[in-house]
This record gives structure tokens, C-alpha cells and sequence, in this order.
């Protein structure tokens, strides 16, 4: 297993009682918001070429991954019949039953690949907390689906919503419903009540990313690590109080999606982006201001150098970054300096956008494709190895510019099961070691 940083690792207000179970993926990337997987008792390789669900419910269109918390699985999506709406979904975990829906009309308007909302279902406490690709957000009783609160965000903060809609999932802390929406008068990130909607504090002049925030832990300190459109920012989670900046200017456009990330020591912070490249910053043992360690970038997106990351998010292990580049060429980069030690282009066929999702189990990196095939593979300094793989899921999905259809959407991994969505259908597959 990876080793936790003693000085820096996520956590909730109380480490056990605010993550919840350690086999629930209750949020974003999981229950920590690390992209690690923590679950033993899961097969090493896979039996057959295709995995087959345990169940499959129909759904409408999304890039939203689904979350699990406890017997339930939550989801938002689309749909244009009989009226435009977002809808914010929850099913039975063992059945695929669906429980409940909130439906709400949403047109979409200025916004490109426009099929459904992004951002995953945070649901903590009792509470699901969930963001439309409009910017309109509600807090839901997560068991019968009662709305707590509902407020049009972007107009309430009078928001610019950037070409490719709002994205980033909710960051909970304690009582708090933080959302990166990018509002005027300093409220690009916004603290919420999580019971009645009000505001509880604001903070940051700049327009949203498309960048989901952290919530890190230094010392005794409870941080959130936000990569906004203009700043690396650290804030105080309780008042909103930003602790430092660090300016960030997109070279053409705001394009920055992937989470940032930290190393081992809770002392490197590794950005990237499609346009504008890679970044390294270092942190003293006070977490002051950061200083830029290396910065590198390519001519442009298809002359890239290091790494030109597009939807997924990097993964550091040791002194090493591993992550996809802007046209699907999967890259390993010696961390200190950012030069390439391989690239692969096996995993994914040359493309813009191609994409791959990567998540941490034990010595094995979990990589699932827009393509639909799940990878068991090791990476290391010393290459890709493909340990085994299968296809979990159809993609049904075509956009301009692409070869083939894809699939978009991060999968959760909980309960020793695959959770997965196309813009048709969300699926359960068992990665039980029993069942295979």
C-alpha cells in the first residue's frame, strides 16, 4: 500500500467520523479525495475479456461520475423530454433499484459539449450536495432525496460560466458546502450552509476552473488547495481567510481540469494543463507561499513537452509523475525536473482529448478508457505494464473530431465493485477476488 504523508494528507473535520466507511467512494475521487483505492480483497486479474454487471439502470447523459455512500449510489444527468432538466439520481447499491430523483428544469446555453452536468454528487453526513453544469446547486437529504436548499449559483454570484460549463464536484467541511463557481467581488470559491444554502464566507477574486479543490491537512491545519483560472490558492475552510496565492495565467484559454496534486512529503505541488503545461511548486515546512520549481510547456498542445494533461488527473509515485498527454500519450516525468523518462502510446490511439483515468491501488494502477476497457497495470521509472484488462462498458457517445465513440466519466470504486456510467446506462461489476 502507498504510505500516507505523516505532515500532509486529506481529511475531513474529524478524520473518522467525516470520511465515513473506508469501502464507500462518497466523493470525488474517492473517500479522501486522493484518487487512492483502500479496499482489499480485490482481483488481480480479470477472467474474461469482457466484465459483466452485476446490474444495469437506465440513465440519461452526464459526465458526472457516480458516488457510493453506505446502500445507496448517486448519479446526475440530463435529459430533454418532456421538458430540459438536470436531475440529481440515487439507486439501490446492490440492486441498481432506482430510490428517488430531484428533477429541475435546466436549458443549457453557451456551453460546448453540453450533454449533461459534470460535477460528482458529494454526500457526507447524511447530506448530498450536488452541481449542475448551469451552476445550480442543492442540498438533499441523501436518504429520501428531500431538498434542503436549491440556489442558481451562478446567477446568485453573478458568474461567468466558462466554455465547458461548471465542474467541480463540492468540497464538504464540517457544516460547510464549498463550491468553486468563479462569482464577482471575490467569490470564486463560496461557503454555503450545508442545512440552509445561506452564505457563510467567500473568498478569491477570479474567475472558476474547471479544477475541483482539496482539502489537505499541514500540522494541526486544515487547508484547501484551490486551482483556480488565475491562482494556486491555499484558504482556511472555516472562515475562508486565503493564507497565500500563486498566480497562474492561462497562456490562450482556461483549460486547467486535473486536481492539483502533492508528493509524498506534502512539499511538491504538481499542475496541469492542456495548453500551458506542467508546473512544480515547493512548500516550506510552514506551507508558506509557494516557490516555482520548474515550469515547461511545449510550442502548443500537439508540440507539448513534459506534460500537457487534459480531464484526467496526474499521479505521483515516489519521484515520479505518471498522466496522459494532450493527445493521448501517457508520459512518465522525473518529478525534480519535469523531463520525460518514457511515453507509451499503446494505451490510447493518437487523438486530441483522448483520455484515461487513473486510480491508486496498492502497488497496481487501476486505468479505465474512454474507450470503455479497465487496465490493471504497473507503472514505474521503468515502463507501462499492462497486467490485464477487460471492457466494463460500451461507449455510446460520438463528438466531433473524434475517431470513435467515448466515455467520459470517472468511475467509483466501492464496496469492492465498479461503478460506471455512459450517457445510456450506470452499471455495477463486481472486482471481488471471489467473483472472478
Amino acid at each position: 500500500m502507498p504510505r500516507i504523508p505523516l505532515g500532509l494528507f486529506v481529511v475531513g473535520l474529524a478524520l473518522s467520523s467525516w470520511i465515513g466507511r473506508a469501502d464507500d467512494w462518497p466523493q470525488w475521487r474517492g473517500p479522501q479525495r486522493d484518487g487512492v483505492w483502500r479496499e482489499t480483497g480485490i482481483v488481480e486479474r480479470f477472467a474474461t475479456e469482457k466484465l459483466k454487471p452485476v446490474w444495469s439502470t437506465a440513465v440519461g447523459a452526464g459526465y458526472s461520475g457516480p458516488t457510493v455512500a453506505g446502500d445507496r449510489v448517486y448519479l446526475t444527468d440530463h435529459v430533454k423530454a418532456p421538458e430540459e432538466q438536470e436531475r440529481v439520481l440515487c439507486f439501490e447499491r446492490k440492486t441498481g433499484r432506482p430510490l428517488w430523483a430531484q428533477a429541475y428544469s435546466c436549458v443549457y446555453r453557451d456551453i460546448d459539449y453540453a450533454l449533461g452536468p459534470r460535477a460528482a454528487v458529494t454526500v457526507i453526513g447524511g447530506r448530498a450536495f450536488a452541481l449542475g453544469a448551469m451552476g445550480h446547486a442543492h442540498g438533499l437529504d441523501a436518504a429520501t432525496g428531500k431538498v434542503l436548499w436549491a440556489r442558481n449559483l451562478a446567477e446568485d454570484f453573478r458568474a461567468r460560466i466558462n466554455t465547458w460549463g461548471v465542474t467541480s464536484a463540492p468540497l464538504v467541511y464540517g457544516d460547510l458546502a464549498i463550491f468553486q463557481i468563479g462569482g464577482e467581488s471575490g467569490a470564486c470559491l463560496v461557503a454555503l450552509d450545508g442545512q440552509t444554502g445561506e452564505e457563510r464566507w467567500r473568498a478569491i477574486e477570479s474567475r472558476a476552473s474547471y479544477s475541483a479543490p482539496r482539502l489537505i491537512r499541514h500540522g494541526d491545519r486544515d487547508i484547501i488547495l484551490a486551482w483556480t483560472a488565475q491562482w494556486l490558492a491555499a484558504v482556511e475552510p472555516a472562515t475562508g481567510k486565503v493564507l497565500w496565492q500563486a498566480g497562474y495565467k492561462p497562456k490562450k484559454m482556461i483549460l486547467n481540469i486535473g486536481d492539483p496534486i502533492l508528493d509524498e512529503s506534502g512539499r511538491r505541488i504538481f499542475l496541469s494543463a492542456f495548453y500551458d503545461g506542467a508546473r512544480l511548486y515547493g512548500v516550506d515546512a510552514a506551507f508558506a507561499t509557494p516557490e516555482l520549481i520548474w515550469e515547461r510547456s511545449g510550442v502548443n498542445e500537439r508540440k507539448t513537452d513534459a506534460l500537457h494533461s487534459i480531464i484526467m488527473t496526474p499521479l505521483i509515485r515516489g519521484d515520479y509523475v505518471y498522466g496522459i498527454d494532450s493527445y493521448g500519450e501517457m508520459r512518465c516525468l522525473n518529478l525534480a525536473t519535469g523531463d520525460r523518462v518514457w511515453e507509451d502510446t499503446s494505451l490510447l490511439a493518437n487523438g486530441r482529448w483522448a483520455t484515461a483515468y487513473f486510480i491508486q491501488h496498492g502497488e497496481d494502477t487501476w486505468i479505465t478508457t474512454e474507450k470503455g476497457e479497465i487496465i490493471i497495470a504497473r507503472l514505474t521509472p521503468k515502463g507501462f505494464e499492462r497486467r490485464s484488462s477487460a471492457q466494463f462498458i460500451t461507449p455510446v457517445t460520438s463528438l466531433t473530431g473524434r475517431p470513435h465513440p467515448i466515455a467520459w466519466s470517472h468511475p467509483a470504486y466501492a464496496h469492492r465493485s465498479l461503478f460506471a456510467r455512459n450517457d445510456q446506462e450506470l452499471v455495477c461489476i463486481s472486482l471481488a477476488a471471489e467473483a472472478q
